[in-house]
């Protein structure tokens, strides 16, 4: 699995991951990005991939720190995955960084959106996309052989 990692539009954030072999996404639309949210994205995550070990590749940010994604991790559930840290500064690094600007290309830059409403649903059209699309999903992120 590609990396865990937030994007926020209109007061809301999005956290997804990415299967760098089979370019399937799993978007986890949530209130706020925090450690409370990040363990319900990683929950869901256990809960799709059940019989898979799941490794993350990060950000460092403070979320995925806390006591208690920490606690998470020392606990049973935690068993299913393992994270990589990035280095600071160096998004490029990261597959699921290539999916963030292609939802911003599509969805926020140079396009007008009557209301949040209207951007809600122009990300959801793109999440369909998205998931209806993993060979487009590995080209974009640089992962095709």
């Amino acid at each position: 699995m590609g990396r865990s990692r937030k994007s926020k539009t209109s007061a809301k954030s999005i956290f997804g991951a990415v299967d760098v072999q089979q370019g399937d996404v799993v978007f986890h639309r949530a209130s706020s990005a925090n450690a409370e949210t990040f363990l319900d994205f990683l929950r869901r995550l256990k809960e799709k991939y059940a019989d898979r070990f799941l490794v993350l590749v990060l950000d460092n940010a403070r979320i995925h720190h806390t006591k208690m994604v920490q606690a998470f991790l020392d606990g049973e559930e935690g068993d299913a995955f393992h994270f990589i840290f990035l280095p600071p500064y160096s998004p490029q690094l990261n597959p699921i960084e290539r999916l963030w600007k292609w939802l911003k290309d599509e969805v926020i830059a140079n396009v007008f959106h009557k209301d949040q409403n209207d951007i809600a649903q122009s990300i959801t059209r793109f999440e369909q996309y998205v998931l209806q699309h993993p060979d487009e999903v590995l080209r974009r992120i640089g992962c095709t052989a």
